[in-house]
């Protein structure tokens, strides 16, 4: 062991349902060894070990949120990929008891030819609608996720209205809306009408002023928490705000005793057990140590999370795959190249200081059998 590691700790799992903080871990898909995982390669997903995944998440009391960006969506997984992982997921959920949301987008829709105008608009709707059926049918609560295609086809503001107040008049039940910043994805930059924040914010709080009955929430990934602090004032009584700031989490769950953010994160998905501790404190009325537990995960969550941020999910798979939870170090699409040698190790380094590597042993194994792929002391 080395000096970097300490003991691995003994995250208690629940009891009972966690109550004070309603809390998903948005998930990443595990691929097949030895399959195709260049950029456009066919979707092969290792089932068990993807599925097993969440399963452990749901044993710790967290919810998951699947078939999103952290599953790469656009990024590697395709949509019929995207189909069959909600469906799997969401029969699993029920068989656990476990809360599940999934996104529902317009990744099947070809950029190259989509068309401009009303035409586009419509595809964009069409696209909505063929995803929404799958994930209200298989039972999981909407996430309506930011569209590629909305953002190069829409030409003001009304467009997003338009197209959000459609779809949200013909959902079912409550859905979570999904603001991702562009350092997240750079195509959806200018989303919601706007380059300006507080432009695109009023747009946000327009749509949802007007279907306040149909949302649930609103995940906001922009890693700015003075803007969700003001936004989350701003949202009519019972909308939630679900923090998407992988940097600034433990301030924004916790909250300042009169108002806090719910969670819907990618850095949950690393650290579930330790996020599963802080809302059990929470909910024994122990702020100070609910906070003192994620702030002992922000200097990992910064580290997965430094630009390109886009890339964080090589991380995610990283961890994952030192403690054992997938047989190899790979992610669909190619992107476990996405970061170097040197932020993998130090990676390792803080995971282990916040006693996140279930068997240490076997992440320094792993660790090093990576770096002498590497040509590390080669």
């Amino acid at each position: 062991m080395t000096a970097a590691q300490s003991a691995p700790a003994a995250w208690p799992r629940p009891s009972a349902p966690l109550r004070s903080r309603v809390v998903y871990a948005a998930a990443h898909v595990v691929p097949v060894v030895g399959s195709d995982t260049t950029p456009g390669g066919r979707v092969d997903i290792d089932w068990d070990a993807t599925l097993g995944y969440r399963r452990d998440i749901w044993s710790y009391g967290l919810g998951v949120a699947d078939a999103m960006d952290t599953a790469q969506r656009g990024m590697g997984l395709d949509w019929p990929a995207a189909k069959e992982l909600v469906e799997r997921s969401s029969a699993d959920a029920r068989a656990v008891g476990g809360a599940i949301a999934c996104g529902a987008g317009t990744d099947q829709l070809d950029l190259a030819t989509l068309p401009e105008g009303e035409r586009g608009l419509e595809a964009v709707l069409a696209a909505y609608r063929e995803q929404l059926e799958v994930v209200t049918g298989a039972g999981a609560t909407v996430i309506l996720m930011a569209s590629r295609a909305l953002a190069k086809t829409a030409r003001s503001a009304d467009d997003y209205l338009r197209v959000y107040g459609t779809l949200l008049d013909e959902c079912p039940s409550p859905v979570v809306l999904h603001w991702l910043g562009p350092m997240f994805d750079p195509a959806l930059t200018g989303y919601w009408g706007s380059t300006d924040v507080p432009t695109a914010t009023d747009t946000v709080l327009q749509l949802i002023e007007r279907n306040t009955a149909k949302v649930d929430g609103i995940k906001v990934s922009l890693l700015d928490a003075a803007h969700e602090k003001d936004l989350r004032a701003r949202l009519p009584e019972g909308v939630r705000l679900y923090t998407g700031d992988d940097y600034n989490y433990p301030e924004l769950v916790v909250g300042d005793g009169t108002a806090h953010s719910d969670a819907l994160l990618g850095i949950f998905a690393a650290i579930y057990p330790v996020a599963s501790a802080a809302v059990q404190a929470l909910d024994a009325g122990d702020d100070r140590r609910a906070h003192d537990l994620l702030a002992s995960t922000q200097e990992l969550a910064r580290h997965v999370f430094e630009p390109p941020t886009f890339h964080y999910k090589t991380g995610i798979a990283f961890l994952s795959w030192l403690n054992g939870r997938q047989p190899g170090f790979s992610l669909v699409g190619g992107l476990h190249a996405g970061r170097s040698v040197p932020h993998l190790v130090t990676l390792h380094r803080l995971a282990a200081e916040a006693g996140l590597l279930v068997d240490p042993d076997l992440a320094e194994h792993r660790l090093s059998a990576y770096l002498l792929t590497q040509g590390v002391g080669a």
